[in-house]
């Protein structure tokens, strides 16, 4: 019987191994083949291979047998003769039929764009969340190509009193090993993802932003700028996949959460986002996402559509967000930057290594926070002095006054919080609980639908209030 380790593809890194990378681009492209594979190239290196070519074919689109024509496939495999190369990859993702193609034509292993990914995505994996939805998403890659990977396909099984004719063919044995690992895999992905969710509604107090964006744009060295979270950060494609979540303390003294997320890449195979998505799902339960991207690349403006695909195909194109351009230190001529400006003139760009720009940054997150919070003027009592630590360190304090009744604060809160405070003895502060002598602000409560007036508080004495009734 076949061993379910023989059914998986090795998506070991590649040692070392020397690969020809080639593929299809549109004509017209004037980039060159180095060029127009650049990124491919860092996902080979990443992965450790060693790069010992580049080729490109011009065409409309690739040959749906072949994937290259018929005399660029003769071509590359007289590169990869001439430089002795042990694989080559492929910049989109094959078919079986034009990966067999193509490993017959050259004689040497083929991987594609996907397969690569997720050698990578192997590599990294540390938690067993992550190492559950690598294994799903092989497992689902695996399936429609395991024709081309065994030569026993016709084996049947058979044996001693079995009659009715041939037994079970080799291939729809192993296809069925491989759907029960997919069920069994896809079940426990299933209740993590179900804790996940429980651990979110957990903390609806406090306000969520997300760093979400293009692989090695820097979100883990800025995640590690904000709030000191000891995250790896290396200059690599992936270099984390785990979402981790840290509090982060803003100017002026209140705690909100951050979330680091897996990066985005062009063409990210759709068995990766399918599996990955209960990663994703915590990030896009956030109140804003911070989008990244590296402000040093010369496809930076690329970058930005391709993170902006991959959010409308999570369903999150409309949540609130701001865009911020990485790497400004890196960034030699400002004026580069004028096309990510137009795409969006609202951008912040920093640098997460000398922290230039960040005060911007901070600013433009506690105006999206003001958008979504309540501001309202609160009596806590004296008897339930213990709800001050909880508004100090998760809302914002605009002013505090004491008074015989307790502390007059007025604040910017979020609803699940504010109702937390009005359950546990907290109330909405009136012109009786003012001294005579406090200047202080008073935000209207709007009784008919309970939410605060979000006109601007006006400052009163005491004195210009209205007496309290006889």
């Amino acid at each position: 019987m076949t061993n379910p380790q023989d059914i998986e593809r090795d998506y070991s890194a590649g040692h070392g191994t020397e690969a020809v990378l080639f593929g299809v681009v549109q004509h017209g492209e004037q980039r060159t083949a180095a060029e127009a594979l650049h990124e491919l190239q860092l996902l080979a290196s990443t992965a450790d291979y060693v790069v010992a070519g580049c080729m490109v074919q011009h065409r409309r689109h690739p040959d749906p047998h072949t994937y290259l024509g018929a005399g660029k496939l003769a071509e590359l495999a007289e590169v990869v003769k001439l430089a002795r190369s042990g694989a080559v990859i492929c910049d989109d993702s094959l078919t079986p039929n034009q990966a067999r193609h193509v490993e017959t034509a050259v004689g040497v292993p083929v991987l594609d764009r996907s397969e690569l990914i997720l050698q990578i995505f192997s590599m990294h994996a540390r938690t067993p969340q992550a190492r559950l939805q690598v294994e799903l998403a092989a497992l689902q890659y695996e399936m429609p190509r395991l024709r081309r990977k065994w030569t026993h396909l016709e084996r049947q099984r058979g044996g001693i009193g079995v009659r009715g004719g041939a037994g079970e063919k080799q291939i729809d044995v192993d296809r069925h090993m491989l759907r029960q690992r997919i069920s069994a895999v896809a079940r426990e992905l299933k209740g993590i993802e179900q804790h996940k969710i429980r651990e979110v509604a957990a903390r609806p107090e406090l306000f969520t932003v997300a760093l979400v964006g293009y692989t090695n744009a820097g979100k883990s060295s800025l995640m590690n700028r904000l709030c000191d979270a000891g995250v790896l950060a290396e200059n690599k494609l992936f270099s984390t996949l785990d979402t981790r979540t840290r509090p982060w303390r803003l100017p002026g003294g209140r705690t909100i959460l951050l979330t680091d997320t897996v990066g985005f890449i062009k063409k990210l195979p759709h068995e990766l986002v399918a599996s990955f998505h209960a990663t994703l799902e915590e990030a896009l339960a956030a109140d804003l996402l911070l989008v990244l991207i590296d402000g040093s690349s010369p496809e930076a403006a690329e970058q930005l559509a391709t993170v902006n695909e991959v959010l409308e195909s999570l369903h999150a194109a409309d949540l609130a967000r701001i865009t911020v351009i990485n790497k400004l230190d890196l960034v030699a001529d400002r004026g580069s930057l004028a096309e990510l400006w137009q795409s969006d003139q609202r951008a912040v760009a920093i640098s997460a290594l000398t922290g230039e720009g960040l005060e911007e940054l901070f600013s433009s997150i506690q105006s999206q926070v003001a958008q979504v919070e309540n501001r309202c003027s609160l009596l806590v009592p004296h008897t339930a002095g213990a709800l001050l630590s909880h508004i100090r360190a998760k809302a914002t304090v605009l002013s505090e006054f004491y008074t015989q009744q307790g502390c007059l604060v007025e604040v910017q809160v979020s609803p699940a919080l504010l109702g937390r405070l009005l359950s546990e003895g907290a109330r909405y502060a009136e012109p009786t609980d003012l001294p005579a002598d406090a200047p202080v602000q008073l935000v209207a409560v709007d009784d008919d639908d309970d939410d605060i007036d979000e006109a601007p508080a006006t400052t009163r004495d005491a004195d210009d209030l209205d007496p309290p009734p006889a």
